[in-house]
C-alpha cells in the first residue's frame, strides 16, 4: 500500500512521491516561476487545508515548507490540529519557517536607508527592483529584507502574517503532543544565487504520538 504524503503550500517547489497542495494551479505555478522546471503531467489539488480530505490517522507524512508563517493568528491553530488529526501515530510532520530572531537582528544591523515606494511591474520584477535597491542583498532594512517580515506581495497568497521562533516551536508541539522534535538552523540559497545570512531558517521534523 503506497504512503500518503502530503507537501502542503507547495508553490514553486513541487516534490515527487507526494501529493501537491497548493491555491495556485500548476499553470499558475510555471507563470509565476519561469525559470523553473516542472513535469508536464504534474498536478496540483487544492484543497482545504483546514478541512483536508483525509480520514483521522490515515496519512503518513505532512510536508509544509515556507508556509506556515502565511497563516493568519487564527488559521494557525485550524492547520496544525488538522495536520495532527490526519497523521497516523508515529506519521511525520516536517515544515520550514523564517527564524524571526534572526531576521530581526538582520534588520536592527541594517542600514535605515528608504529609496523608493514598492513596484511589482515586470520590469522591476527583472530587475529585482526591491525598493530602489535593485539587489537581494540585506544591508537595507527597506529593501528585499522588508519580505522576510511582511512577505513578497506579488500574489494573494504572497503575504506573511506569523512568525517562529525555536521556543514557540517546541511548545506548541508539545502542546499538541508531537514527539522526536529536531530543529536544524540554516542559511538558504535561493533562485537568483543570494546567500541568506546564516540561521535564517528553521528546518522541523517531529512525529505524532
Amino acid at each position: 500500500m503506497n504512503e500518503i504524503k502530503l507537501n502542503i503550500g507547495c508553490g514553486g517547489r513541487p516534490l515527487g512521491g507526494y501529493i501537491n497542495v497548493d491555491m495556485d494551479s500548476a499553470d499558475d505555478l510555471r507563470r509565476r516561476y519561469p525559470s523553473r522546471k516542472f513535469a508536464p503531467d504534474l498536478k496540483i489539488y487544492d484543497y482545504d487545508i483546514f478541512h483536508l480530505p483525509y480520514q483521522d490517522s490515515t496519512v503518513d507524512e505532512v510536508r509544509a515548507d515556507s508556509f506556515l508563517e502565511h497563516l493568519s493568528f487564527s488559521e494557525e491553530p485550524k492547520f496544525f490540529k488538522e495536520v495532527s488529526r490526519v497523521l497516523k501515530s508515529g506519521g511525520t510532520f516536517k515544515f520550514l519557517v523564517p527564524n524571526f530572531e534572526e531576521v530581526v537582528k538582520a534588520w536592527l544591523k541594517a542600514k535605515d536607508d528608504w529609496k523608493e515606494f514598492y513596484r511589482n511591474d515586470d520590469e522591476a520584477i527583472a530587475k529585482h527592483h526591491w525598493f530602489g535597491n535593485y539587489s537581494y542583498a540585506i544591508d537595507n532594512r527597506w529593501g528585499y529584507l522588508t519580505a522576510a517580515f511582511y512577505g513578497t506581495q506579488n500574489g494573494d497568497g504572497q503575504f506573511h502574517r506569523n512568525c517562529y521562533t525555536e521556543g514557540k516551536i517546541r511548545a506548541m508541539l508539545k502542546y499538541l503532543r508531537f514527539t522526536d522534535i529536531e530543529i536544524q538552523r540554516e542559511g538558504v540559497e535561493d533562485d537568483h544565487d543570494v546567500m541568506f545570512w546564516d540561521d535564517v531558517m528553521l528546518r522541523v521534523r517531529c512525529r505524532k504520538l
